[in-house]
């Protein structure tokens, strides 16, 4: 698709083509037992949750789940800090998409003041021990963070306060955020700094276009997830069983669902 005058058309025929390869490439994870991470975090407003829609949107939900965890209760505040998340891990033949993750530490928690300096540092000097032990344990583990500009993040957030659909999306935190703009980027440059390794690297991901971050995103995974294509034998219909007599109640026996439209 080109850069410049993407249409409509040309976004869904694009989006369509790769979806069809997400599904290739879930058979080849169930049937080869793969376990597969993948780790979507980013600025407020940068289209994570438009590209989980997108990936997630033609999976089998029962092998393909996404995981956002609200904040942690008072219990889980008492657990290893990694503890919650762990239980989410996939079994062999599935994906897990986390809308953002672990990583809430080093991000919003530090920038906030939801963590003490030293729930911070131990969570720098251990995440890359905990990501390698994952990857060592077989999981394929990949991290996304979506990067959004000033502008194109405010006119998101306006357009979302103007959408009564939309307005859950933003939170106190969100509002918040906007006056630690410099924060969260330098909270970012020291998360990469200690946390984008060989076993794990991370992966930036322009999302000033949203239908441009997607498709790119999508690529992206299909190229670092081996995969190739599984043959699917013929599939035929069985015949319909015969009725043998059998006759359905009148509908006026039911409840209908009014057709309104």
């Amino acid at each position: 698709m080109s850069k410049k005058g993407s249409s409509k058309e040309q976004y869904e025929a694009e989006l369509e083509k790769l979806q069809i390869r997400l599904c290739v490439m879930q058979r080849y994870i169930r049937l080869n037992g793969q376990k597969v991470v993948v780790i979507f975090e980013g600025r407020d407003a940068a289209g994570k949750g438009g590209s989980i829609k997108r990936i997630s949107a033609p999976l089998n939900p029962r092998f393909c789940r996404v995981v956002a965890l609200d904040k942690p209760t008072e219990r889980e505040q008492t657990q290893w800090y990694f503890q919650r998340y762990v239980s989410h891990l996939p079994a062999a033949g599935e994906m897990v998409l986390f809308d953002r993750s672990w990583y809430n530490r080093a991000g919003v928690e530090r920038v906030m003041g939801y963590c003490t300096d030293t729930q911070y540092h131990e969570f720098m000097r251990s995440c890359p021990m905990f990501e390698r032990l994952l990857t060592y344990s077989g999981i394929k583990l990949v991290k996304y963070w979506f990067s959004v500009s000033e502008e194109e993040q405010e006119r998101r957030f306006k357009s979302r306060i103007e959408d009564p659909t939309k307005r859950w999306k933003i939170s106190p935190t969100d509002l918040k955020s906007r006056a630690h703009w410099v924060d969260y980027s330098k909270a970012k440059d020291q998360m990469f700094l200690y946390t984008d390794t060989p076993q794990a690297p991370w992966y930036v991901v322009n999302g000033d276009n949203k239908k441009r971050a997607r498709l790119n995103c999508i690529s992206h995974l299909l190229s670092v997830i081996p995969h190739e294509e599984i043959p699917i034998g013929e599939i035929k219909l069985p015949p319909l069983q015969d009725d043998n007599g059998y006759e359905r109640p009148p509908m006026e026996r039911q409840r209908i669902v009014p057709e309104i439209y």
